[in-house]
């Protein structure tokens, strides 16, 4: 499908979002968001390459995009899951969201590099699609990925529904596919929007090695702490096998009320099990960074887990390599270790819409 022009309102209300978190780095000053817990010490960072979207050039239609939310497909390539894609520029032509790419890059230290597009049609490794059709209108203003995950044969996209305007929240959903990515179906599940009191709409998922998959949620404003979940991984599909993890009575257990496993203002997410631990990456809006932690479950204390910053905050014009003006994501490349981790970051200039990417990052010597 195709969208010709963007409605300003959008533009600001998402542009607002993003603005946000950069006003409040400028507020801190950068010697403050040096001061993170934990800080980066020792480790080493490399700014990779830009994967898709401006400075990358056009590839499969793609001229700016972000998020680039990378899985396994089932048949061993990469998936990278886009949000809100333009032919050329922010704003631009055929306007798309969720978009996806496939890699077959064996080793990421050379650098991701694209090799198909995912979608129906005979245009597809022309044109990357929209996913699945729907109009970005007045109701529909458009559907951003929030996480994906492969369980057997099986692909799972959660996906978070706006409108009127982006960051109004209707409701959050669960699609399929069956085929590594390619095309995708509506399971038929849908997740209010005030679920968890509102902490459920943008999520990140792991597999445990119990049958479970065990979920953290935030709300999709970047003003939230975080809430635990977890469902048995042959019950995706169903509402009531969510299982909150809450505080209640004294003690924390499974079927209580949701509680804030960890209070903050939460963006993009991205847990995932590694080296036998767990380790969870985030945009911390509150901060201007990227931060990560290692637990040994899901449930582990996160208030006295041990946090590590992976990336700051900066200025255009000012940037390194752990310096990244506008930078938010920060999603765990498959292939990555502990100890030589990579992750797809976005960048978006607000201000004159030059920059809008995502971009591979590669951190060693976390663990």
């Amino acid at each position: 499908m195709s969208e010709e022009a963007i409605r300003p309102a959008h533009r600001l209300t998402r542009r607002g979002l993003l603005q946000g978190a950069l006003a409040a780095g400028a507020a801190l000053g950068v010697s403050a968001l040096g001061a993170s817990p934990a800080a980066a010490a020792g480790l080493t960072v490399t700014r990779m390459k830009v994967l898709a979207g401006t400075q990358a050039g056009v590839q499969y239609g793609i001229g700016a995009t972000d998020l680039g939310i990378p899985a396994r497909t089932p048949d061993g390539r990469l998936l990278f899951m886009f949000g809100d894609t333009w032919a050329d520029a922010v704003g631009g032509a055929n306007w798309r969201s969720p978009v996806a790419l496939y890699s077959s890059t064996a080793n990421l230290a050379s650098g991701v590099v694209f090799d198909g597009a995912a979608g129906a049609g005979a245009n597809t490794q022309v044109t990357a699609p929209q996913l699945w059709y729907y109009p970005h209108d007045a109701y529909y203003e458009t559907v951003i990925p929030s996480d994906v995950i492969t369980i057997g044969s099986r692909m799972y996209l959660h996906a978070i529904v706006n409108g009127p305007t982006f960051g109004a929240v209707r409701w959050t959903e669960l699609w399929q596919s069956d085929d590594s990515g390619a095309t995708w179906q509506h399971t038929g599940l849908t997740f209010p929007a005030d679920m968890a009191g509102g902490h459920f709409q943008c999520i990140t998922w792991g597999q445990g090695n119990d049958g479970y998959v065990y979920i953290y949620g935030t709300g999709f404003q970047r003003d939230k702490g975080i809430v635990l979940y977890r469902v048995p991984q042959n019950s995706m599909t169903t509402l009531s096998a969510y299982q909150p993890w809450g505080f209640a009575n004294g003690s924390w257990g499974w079927g209580n009320p949701a509680t804030e496993v960890l209070p903050g203002k939460f963006g993009e997410m991205c847990l995932r099990p590694l080296g036998g631990k767990w380790i969870l990456t985030w945009f911390n809006a509150d901060a201007y960074r990227i931060d990560a932690m290692i637990v040994n479950t899901p449930t582990d204390n996160l208030y006295t887990a041990a946090k590590t910053t992976l990336l700051w905050g900066g200025n255009w014009g000012a940037e390194d390599a752990t310096h990244v003006a506008q930078l938010y994501g920060g999603y765990i490349l498959p292939g990555s270790t502990l100890s030589d981790l990579h992750l797809s970051v976005s960048q978006w200039n607000t201000g004159n819409n030059s920059v809008y990417h995502v971009e591979q990052f590669r951190i060693q010597g976390l663990a």
